[in-house]
């Protein structure tokens, strides 16, 4: 478990947000020894310390001819393929192969372990300081909102994780802790959104900032997930997921984009259909993944590393429906692009590369994007609405409402007279070919225990299933491992089964 130092470094607490100007921290009587003593004084420090909880999200995305950490999901799927011979961290998950000395799952681990240790500092501080009420309420809404949000992932992703709720030091009882339960871990992520719920955000804003919507999003999720496994809460989980997605549905909020080169247009960030992203700004903080879906070496990129990181497979994007929009030329996926030196040449990839998050003018040009990662998208939203409105009831008329406005914008016809269980799967089915490659689809897969045949377009039991390319899911992928330097510097964690 990473030790948290009392110091905080005044860099950590700049953030993409700036809400604190630089003549603010000037003002301090010593601004390069800002410590959890002295530090939390004014409304502005309140700001500036959450701001730095959102900066944990950013690292995990960060990519090069090493891969990134970003993909480790992504190829637990048995869906995508890469070029990059180098990435040894890759192929250990794409083959099945995987270590506990992956560093793919030590940054996951360490940076939203720092993420859940600013959070913890801040909500422990922030009630100290003398401030508009209603403002820090707000601002500790932010801070529970991504205490949970790496929460939910670290325990999907590792299962028996530490569960640390206060500031650490180098005296506490939890600097080496001992791991919770998943089902302990769930309920205080329910606990933190509830009362980021209650804090007065606003639905919707463009800074992005987490909002209610947001709020309100991420929890349906969870209680989607906690339907499933590993919990198994079953139907009455499900009828929460289905009122909480439903609140934001009817909240009119948010809307599906009209075309699909929206989800990759810098104008379009923290709007309509994004309802929560990672924050990027050209020439700040640039987007840095966008070499990472760059074929290998074609010459097509204004980036000079293309690193051919990671496509999807031929045989996942054959497996769309005839006729569905995403699975044409530069929708979801891209298949061809003009030469770099020579924009009337058009290059063939020889791969299916990702479209869906390719900034066209940082790659034909500035070589610097300005592109949001999404977190959480409107078109997520009403597949979780669809998924447990049918659980909880079967295929009402609003459950096919929502997912056939995914199916109407991919062009393909609407839904209608399903059972139960065939309307399950197709929402499934959409949820793989709407959400591919946003660090989803493996969540969904242990949450179902399902994997989807490329080959039969079936789904089958997580375990067992077979990638098209040749690996076979064991139970041991049912979790990622628990990185080395942990296990072995805290004697308190066990690693997980089969590593």
């Amino acid at each position: 478990m990473t030790i948290i130092s009392k110091k905080i470094g005044l860099l950590a607490l700049l953030s993409l947000f700036g809400a604190t100007s630089c003549s603010d921290f000037l003002d301090e009587s010593d601004p390069s020894n800002f410590t959890e003593e002295n530090y939390f004084t004014q409304p502005a420090h309140a700001r500036s310390s959450v701001n730095a909880i959102y900066t944990p999200l950013r690292e995990p995305m960060v990519s090069g001819f090493g891969g990134g950490t970003w993909m480790m999901p992504e190829f637990a799927t048995g869906l995508a393929g890469t070029d990059l011979g180098q990435a040894v961290n890759s192929y250990f998950i794409k083959d099945l192969r995987n270590t506990s000395d992956n560093s793919y799952g030590q940054t996951y681990w360490t940076q939203y372990y720092k993420g859940i240790a600013g959070a913890n500092l801040s909500i422990a501080r922030i009630p100290g300081i003398t401030m508009d009420a209603a403002e820090m309420k707000r601002v500790l809404g932010e801070a529970y909102f991504l205490r949970a949000f790496y929460y939910f992932q670290l325990v999907q992703m590792f299962g028996n994780i530490p569960l640390i709720t206060a500031p650490v030091n180098l005296q506490s009882d939890q600097l080496r802790p001992n791991a919770a339960t998943p089902e302990a871990v769930y309920t205080q992520i329910v606990e933190d959104l509830k009362t980021a719920e209650a804090s007065g955000l606003p639905m919707t804003e463009n800074s992005g900032k987490v909002t209610l919507g947001a709020v309100k999003s991420l929890l349906a999720k969870v209680y989607l997930t906690m339907a499933g496994y590993p919990l198994q809460k079953g139907a009455a989980y499900y009828e929460l997921a289905a009122k909480k997605a439903e609140e934001v549905i009817d909240s009119k909020a948010f809307k599906l984009f009209s075309t699909y080169d929206d989800l990759h247009n810098p104008a379009k960030k923290n709007v309509e259909e994004n309802i929560f992203m990672i924050q990027y700004k050209t020439g700040l903080i640039a987007s840095n993944w966008q070499v990472s879906i760059i074929p290998y070496n074609k010459n097509i990129s204004a980036y000079s590393d293309e690193t051919g990181g990671i496509y999807a497979t031929g045989d996942f994007v054959k497996s769309y429906e005839a006729n569905d929009l995403r699975a044409k030329e530069k929708q979801f996926f891209f298949t061809k692009f003009t030469n770099e030196s020579d924009r009337n040449k058009v290059v063939d990839l020889g791969g299916y590369f990702i479209y869906k998050h390719f900034d066209n003018v940082a790659q034909t040009s500035s070589a610097n994007s300005d592109l949001n990662w999404p977190v959480i998208r409107y078109a997520d939203v009403l597949l979780m609405y669809a998924e447990a409105a049918n659980e909880v009831g079967g295929p009402s008329a609003k459950a096919y409402e929502a997912v056939n406005a995914i199916r109407t914008r991919a062009e393909l016809p609407a839904l209608a007279g399903l059972t139960k269980d065939a309307f399950r799967e197709a929402v499934w089915k959409e949820r793989w070919h709407e959400l591919c490659f946003e660090n989803i689809t493996w969540f969904d897969m242990a949450r179902l225990r399902k994997a989807f045949n490329v080959t039969t377009k079936k789904f089958e039991n997580y375990v067992g299933h077979k990638f098209s390319y040749g690996p076979t899911l064991t139970e041991r992928e049912l979790l990622f491992p628990i990185p080395t330097a942990e296990v072995r510097n805290n004697t308190n964690l066990n690693q997980n089964k089969g590593y």
